[in-house]
């Protein structure tokens, strides 16, 4: 009996009955790429009926990420290579792009003689929208972070840019201030209007006070038209006034009388402009000591020290090294055009053993010199830095029996670090990482820590 273009090619009866049954799209393709069969799953995965996918070339039928370069069925029909969970990316009958985990193998016949191949792919959008959910309980305006450091700071954020108040962030260089700035500005009530940084420690005081409050022409030299100051630039909504612990003590004068005033004068200009701004300021010095050595305003200070947020170094947030670096490969990869996948457990024990004076800005560009130098689609040590090999390579911890993912080296790392901030109390590290004491003991126990120091209870040390 003459089989009808809906059945055709379809296995037999027992086997099409499997394959109907399963979740999975499953479809078989001859030698020639022309779809053989195509199942019930991937009729609803794809959105495309069977009766159409039949007879067409597969990558006509499910246009894949990896269908014109690095398509894994053409890799095994030419090496004899299955290949399994290779996640990519089809695009269905609407248009909507749809995240899959690709097997593939040959397809044989009862007599071992090879018909074709078999691709059975899994729709992963459930799986990303979770991750995405994840994702988005550790990200806030693009600052990636669990740590419970950063996650008060978190916390408090909404509050902060919702009260217009003036605000100083502290922190290191490289640590994200202005990342932050921009974050208490998107989450304001100015959000629609502009946001204007400018770093205070990098001009000298006669451009930089140009530059704040723009000139009249005629000022000076070279002065033919009025130029709008960053204050006039930022009008009703922020300006951020990096590095503001650099500027000096006759500039700190005329930026207290706008804050006070809410009104300045552009250089060779007579009357006052009123302005409406947020001021933002940011010092990777600690301003306070700047007040008492007499180099910083008093009045000033208790003027910008509204609400003060200070941004932890890296070395002291390492738990979240890895979530950092899975957070800049994915910007890279839509940037450079790649698919790396990730770093290696070994590229990772060296990431989180450096101390990272750069902080964030440092981890960034270790990163991206990896991402360049890569030529899989896994990051290894050979691809970071050789100063960062040299450095960190021959110290790589042992880990523990069932180490098999960077989670459990950050967690090492992040419970070391906890420790060494609290001297060895244990009650007081488990408070810092947000856990319950069982919970800390539980984990050094199982990661294998060897420890000693404060019981964390009677505060007596314990014999090693």
């Amino acid at each position: 009996m003459k089989r009808d273009k809906k059945t055709a090619g379809l296995p037999p009866e027992n086997t099409q009955i499997v394959l109907e049954s399963i979740s999975d799209g499953v479809f078989t393709v001859d030698h020639e790429w022309r779809v053989t069969s195509f199942n019930r799953a991937a009729e609803e995965i794809t959105g495309i009926p069977r009766e159409e996918a039949i007879g067409r070339r597969c990558c006509e039928v499910f246009r894949a990420s990896m269908c014109e370069t690095d398509c894994a069925l053409r890799h095994t029909m030419d090496s004899g290579k299955p290949i399994i969970n290779k996640s990519a990316f089809i695009v269905d009958a609407n248009g909507r792009r749809i995240p899959v985990s690709v097997s593939t193998a040959l397809l044989r016949n009862a007599h071992g003689e090879i018909m074709g191949g078999v691709e059975t792919f899994r729709d992963l959008s459930l799986v990303e929208e979770l991750r995405k959910e994840i994702e988005q309980r550790y990200e806030v305006c693009d600052i990636v972070s669990r740590s419970p450091l950063m996650r008060k700071l978190f916390d408090i954020l909404p509050q902060v840019a919702a009260s217009g108040a003036t605000v100083v962030i502290e922190g290191e260089t490289g640590t994200g201030k202005e990342l932050l700035a921009r974050a208490l500005h998107s989450m304001s009530p100015r959000h629609k209007k502009p946001f204007v940084a400018i770093n205070c420690g990098a001009l000298p005081d006669t451009l930089l006070e140009s530059e704040l409050f723009g000139y009249k022409a005629g000022a000076f030299t070279g002065a033919d038209k009025d130029k709008p100051g960053r204050f006039a630039l930022a009008e009703g909504g922020t300006l951020f006034l990096d590095e503001i612990g650099d500027i000096s003590p006759a500039l700190q004068i005329r930026l207290l009388r706008v804050l006070q005033e809410k009104t300045y004068e552009p250089l060779g200009g007579t009357k006052s402009v009123r302005t409406d701004v947020r001021i933002i300021t940011a010092s990777n010095k600690n301003l306070a000591e700047l007040v008492e050595q007499g180099a910083f305003r008093q009045d000033l200070f208790y003027r910008i020290h509204v609400v003060r947020l200070e941004l932890p170094p890296l070395r002291k947030r390492k738990e979240d090294i890895p979530l950092l670096a899975e957070h800049f490969i994915h910007r890279f990869n839509q940037t450079h055009g790649r698919q790396i996948a990730g770093v290696s457990h070994d590229a990772m024990a060296i990431l989180m053993a450096h101390e990272y004076p750069g902080n964030i800005r440092e981890l960034e560009n270790i990163i991206e010199h990896a991402f360049v130098i890569c030529p899989d689609t896994t990051i290894c040590p050979r691809c970071l830095p050789e100063f960062l090999v040299q450095e960190h390579g021959a110290m790589l911890p042992h880990p523990p029996a069932g180490f098999d993912s960077m989670v459990k080296a950050a967690e090492a790392q992040a419970i070391l670090d906890a420790l060494e901030r609290c001297s060895g109390n244990r009650n007081e590290a488990a408070k810092t990482l947000g856990m319950h004491k069982s919970t800390l003991f539980r984990k050094i126990k199982s990661l294998g820590l060897s420890l000693s120091g404060k019981d964390g209870r009677s505060g007596v040390s314990k014999p090693k």
